[in-house]
């Protein structure tokens, strides 16, 4: 039986741009839902004649703000997935939502539309530093969204955004307080960056220093910890068997379409991955799968090494690391071919990396410096470059 596939679908829009975020993600006056929906279904039908039938275990509606999706064109995707590959019987079926998007009744058509998972983009519960994030929700509106959420869907997750210009270790503290008041199953949080090409960027902005970053990030660690919430990932943390699994299934080598502008995808094909890309801007994505079907502008083959220099990067931001069977079916290349013999002892030695035999994985302390330490683990770097 073929591998279970996942699917990503990109949905480009937003109300606003916020002035942090560097996605794919484009405000527009009127967008023709008829259209866009005829164009997914028209590229899921091109990825099913070239990959074969193969049953689908997670679909995730991303973006963008996918709640500005019409329910009936998220249940046309669902319902032509399930036609063209099949749907497992577990399928997790994940939308991101704002909760300045959405109402009761919109939840409830998402849901009957095939979603049982709903990401919800929080970000804060104070209202000042949300307008200072540039989002179009307040506080009491993310706890109505939050409230309606659990109500409808049997798995809610929701994404908050810490290191704050002026925040502190206290204040950090209630607002993960703030956050357990609802009992969640997973929670995604994450530091403050700001990315070029942001209008933070363009503002000067300024990042937490390096040590409030990483205070701030062990509070994290333990009050979620304390609170049954377990970081599984760098940034992801959930109850025991709430992770998302499609994200799992990804940092894990998984196969998955990518499916929208900009949207990324990884395909076995002959014993080699595929690494797909398609057309970034919405109107050139939209008229290009109208012309032709194909909104690609790269299909093109990875090599081993590179496949397997992915799938290190992805497998360290895991606390279960990354598995050595796994990897070589993954990649067709030992983890051990990869990585430097020196540079590992090193980083044993150093604390910052474990290997169990079966298991390689990244400390806490390795996971707060993870791009260095694949660095060194890929080019063996001298000593000292991690300090």
């Amino acid at each position: 039986m073929a591998e279970p596939l996942s699917l990503y679908v990109h949905w480009p829009f937003c109300a606003a741009k916020c002035p942090y975020c560097d996605f794919n993600s484009h405000t527009a006056d009127s967008i023709q839902h008829d259209r866009w929906r005829k164009a997914f279904l028209s590229g899921l039908e091109r990825y099913r004649n070239e990959i074969g039938e193969r049953p689908v275990s997670t679909i995730f509606f991303g973006g963008g703000t996918p709640s500005l999706m019409a329910p009936d064109t998220v249940g046309a995707i669902i319902e032509k997935t399930n036609d063209l590959f099949g749907l497992s019987d577990d399928i997790e079926v994940t939308l991101e939502a704002n909760p300045g998007t959405v109402d009761a009744a919109r939840f409830h058509d998402f849901h009957a539309a095939g979603v049982n998972r709903l990401s919800l983009g929080v970000q804060s519960f104070d209202d000042g530093a949300l307008r200072f994030l540039g989002r179009i929700h307040s506080a009491e509106e993310s706890r109505v969204a939050i409230e309606r959420a659990q109500a409808v869907f049997p798995r809610v997750s929701f994404d908050l955004i810490y290191a704050l210009p002026g925040q502190d270790e206290s204040g950090w503290r209630r607002e993960l307080t703030s956050a357990l008041a609802f009992s969640p199953e997973h929670i995604s949080v994450y530091q403050l960056t700001v990315e070029h090409g942001t209008a933070f960027y363009n503002d000067r902005v300024p990042e937490a220093d390096e040590d409030l970053g990483e205070r701030l990030y062990a509070v994290t660690q333990d009050v979620l910890s304390e609170a049954g919430l377990p970081a599984y990932e760098i940034s992801n943390h959930a109850q025991p068997n709430a992770a998302c699994r499609h994200n799992l299934s990804i940092w894990r080598g998984g196969d998955y379409i990518g499916l929208g502008p900009g949207a990324h995808g990884r395909l076995n094909a002959n014993g080699a991955t595929m690494a797909t890309h398609e057309i970034p801007k919405p109107d050139g994505w939209l008229s290009a799968m109208e012309e032709s079907g194909d909104a690609r502008v790269r299909a093109e083959r990875l090599s081993p090494l590179e496949r397997a220099e992915e799938l290190l990067l992805l497998g360290l931001r895991l606390n279960e690391g990354v598995e050595r069977t796994r990897f070589h079916a993954a990649c067709g290349v030992e983890l051990d071919a990869v990585i430097d013999a020196q540079a590992r002892k090193f980083l044993i030695e150093d604390g910052l990396i474990e290997d169990e035999g079966q298991r390689l994985a990244a400390t806490a302390r390795g996971r707060l410096l993870l791009n260095p330490l694949i660095a060194r683990l890929l080019c063996g770097l001298p000593d000292g470059f991690l300090d």
